[in-house]
């Protein structure tokens, strides 16, 4: 084991590391990013091959260096953003190391012990930035385990190829659900199951105006139009609405072996199901701290910081710790904020 110290440890990799990278920085803090994965781009790695993003690329940077437009009128895909994250990298010089995992955090004298699978450091600020796509969330639907087909996260999804022919139930009613079903509409037949209505913002409205709908947030000047759980219609999804195909149906009231009892008592088969319900942060890294937690989520008061724990940030989980940090063109303002308090501290 070896020792070495530094004013901050960013542990991530991804869009959040970078923007905290980036303004730490700017501030002259020395820090160095830690990141489990082999290779830079974040989660973007992971996602399905037709996943686009909300915005063109002009709105969807981090802090210091657009991200360069796309040919012809389609916002970009994740290929692109795992492009532009690698060379946001090189183009800053981020100290970055990896693969490194971090097990571990303790208080240990007025600073942060952190143990790696490579070392241990000693840092006065500790940034999470570990995202959520590595804790994909299934929820306990009865007959789980019972469902004798194949069941994927939205996290493993890897294209409609697989599903071929088959009988798919997605479930989840926000943007992954929506994309997904409407991928997999030309091969198989789709149901999608949501718990409520879907949410559609308007044909027009894109990445911007979320984003702007989280600024005014911020700023306490209510949520204007849609909320940001609100599907947005990316050329895909709109098409396969328009045609009639993207149809939401209720939530299934449960699993059997052979497929899955509708809302209304009825039970159909099904082949597959994909879930499309989200993730939860992955923290636990920082269980040696014994953070208050509700619900399994760690307390906040709506920012980066952790209450109670000086020097230690929560960047681009999700609105519980910023509005829009868990974009890449929202990160950035929290990202700053926790470069200023690193360095006031």
């Amino acid at each position: 084991m070896t020792s070495a110290d530094t004013d901050a440890l960013v542990v991530g990799g991804g869009q959040a590391a970078l923007a905290a990278s980036f303004y730490l920085r700017r501030r002259g803090v020395q820090h160095v990013l830690l990141d489990a994965a082999d290779e830079p781009g974040g989660a973007w790695r992971h996602t399905w091959p037709s996943l686009r993003l909300f915005s063109p690329a002009a709105y969807s940077s981090l802090p210091g260096w657009r991200m360069p437009a796309v040919e012809g009128a389609d916002n970009p895909d994740a290929s692109h953003v795992v492009d532009y994250l690698t060379r946001y990298e090189e183009r800053y010089d981020v100290p970055v190391r990896r693969p490194v995992r971090v097990l571990d955090v303790r208080r240990r004298g007025g600073a942060f012990e952190v143990a790696t699978d490579s070392g241990t450091w000693r840092a006065r600020a500790v940034i999470g930035a570990t995202g959520t796509w590595s804790r994909p969330f299934v929820p306990s639907v009865p007959g789980l385990a019972e469902f004798g087909g194949r069941q994927v996260h939205s996290a493993r999804y890897a294209g409609p190829r697989a599903f071929a022919g088959r009988r798919v139930l997605v479930v989840g009613g926000a943007n992954s659900g929506a994309q997904i079903a409407a991928d997999l509409l030309p091969v198989a037949e789709v149901t999608w199951a949501t718990l409520g209505e879907p949410r559609y913002l308007p044909d027009h409205v894109d990445g911007r105006e979320l984003f702007r709908v989280a600024s005014a947030r911020l700023r306490g000047e209510g949520e204007g139009v849609g909320g940001l759980g609100d599907i947005v219609a990316v050329p895909p999804v709109r098409a396969a609405r328009d045609a009639g195909g993207l149809v939401a149906t209720p939530m299934v009231r449960r699993l059997t072996r052979d497929g899955a009892v509708g809302a209304d008592g009825v039970e159909r088969p099904l082949d597959a199901v994909v879930w499309c319900t989200g993730f939860r942060p992955e923290l636990s890294w920082l269980s040696g701290l014994e953070l208050p937690r509700r619900d399994g989520q760690v307390l906040t008061d709506g920012t980066p910081a952790v209450p109670g724990v000086p020097g230690l940030f929560l960047l681009g989980y999700g609105d519980w710790c910023g509005p829009a940090s868990a974009t890449l063109i929202g990160v950035g303002q929290w990202a700053r904020r926790v470069a200023e308090q690193v360095t006031a501290a």
